[in-house]
């Protein structure tokens, strides 16, 4: 499995793999992804700044997609909790998805130690690597915290209206 930024040329296939995981979810009976979060111009944006990336197979087939985000990140200007490091040297993992033709095959465990290996290989500068999920996603939160992540505090409303996240980082010195 590799990692790759998406081009524009990506855009539709980062869309469509977005969209498969807000059903996913709606499926689960969570409520995560069901409003106009994540969006196509969320997508555009990602793509343009070189923040989105694709998760290829071994086979070089396209399987899903995350984002990365640079400091500052205003989705946690109003965290509930407190930080393991005070700094502005961090990343953000957020719009993480595995399509489901592939789901099941260990694809999402895969893409956190690849995005956590890239990201101290390629920016030594980062001190922590930051990310949130809904409070009923339990296999997005299960799968934050196999990777070494500790829950740093809770958001209220940044999404939606009513909805609340777990946040969580881990330091990468």
């Amino acid at each position: 499995m590799h990692i790759e930024k998406a081009q524009m040329t990506d855009y539709e296939r980062v869309v469509e793999i977005l969209k498969d995981g807000r059903n996913q979810l709606a499926e689960k009976g969570i409520d995560q992804w069901q409003g106009d979060y994540p969006n196509p111009q969320h997508v555009k944006e990602d793509v343009e700044n070189g923040f989105a990336y694709l998760v290829h197979s071994d086979d070089d087939e396209t399987v899903g997609t995350f984002t990365i985000l640079p400091a500052p990140d205003h989705a946690y200007d109003e965290l509930d909790g407190q930080w393991l490091k005070d700094t502005d040297a961090y990343l953000t993992i957020h719009r993480v998805a595995i399509h489901s033709d592939h789901a099941g095959q260990g694809y999402a465990s895969k893409l956190f130690v690849a995005v956590i290996d890239h990201i101290k290989n390629e920016r030594p500068d980062i001190e922590s690597i930051r990310i949130d999920t809904h409070e009923d996603n339990k296999a997005m939160q299960h799968l934050i915290t196999k990777h070494g992540f500790t829950r740093v505090g809770t958001l209220h409303g940044v999404y939606r209206p009513d909805e609340t996240s777990y946040v969580y980082e881990m330091l990468t010195k």
